[in-house]
């Protein structure tokens, strides 16, 4: 089964408490789904897990500010969800669920599945104010990124030095 990311997408946002204009929201887990996808291709993570990840770790919130357990239910919404917007074998969903449940509480994984998914959401708290820490990551290039304070410079940095720039 191909996944229909656009539908689970939509699908997802229609149940989010938060709105579209939450911090937590749609904006942040396209930032998330992109830090994992880039992430992805340097550690050898599932990049399925680390796209379904992105639009369900923070999908159950009920607000913008401290929720515990929203991870916990962002989980429970993917097993709802599977079998019927998407498939992932189990070992895969085990991943996924793992991942969800302990992307706030537990700090490293020496997964690189999971790594992958706790780093990708932990890049992007320049969006609170906060610069990631590379205490707090778990991945050589997450690492790597969180040197440079932002994603974005990161990002831009390298692309000027593929182009040729001094």
């Amino acid at each position: 089964m191909t996944i229909d990311y656009q539908r689970l997408w939509q699908h997802v946002l229609a149940q989010f408490a938060g709105g579209p204009a939450s911090i937590h929201g749609p904006s942040h887990w396209r930032r998330v789904e992109r830090n994992g996808l880039w992430l992805s291709a340097k550690t050898a993570a599932d990049a399925t897990v680390v796209r379904l990840f992105a639009v369900f770790h923070d999908s159950r919130r009920e607000n913008d500010d401290c929720d515990p357990g929203h991870g916990a239910r962002g989980a429970e919404l993917a097993a709802e969800l599977r079998g019927i917007l998407f498939e992932l074998p189990d070992e895969a969903f085990h991943l996924l669920h793992r991942a969800c449940e302990g992307h706030t509480d537990e700090l490293h994984s020496d997964d690189p599945t999971i790594g992958t998914c706790w780093d990708a959401d932990r890049l992007d708290l320049g969006r609170v104010g906060i610069t990631p820490s590379a205490d707090f990551l778990s991945t050589r290039p997450a690492r790597e990124l969180a040197r440079h304070g932002r994603v974005e410079r990161f990002l831009e940095t390298r692309a000027s030095h593929r182009k040729g720039a001094p």
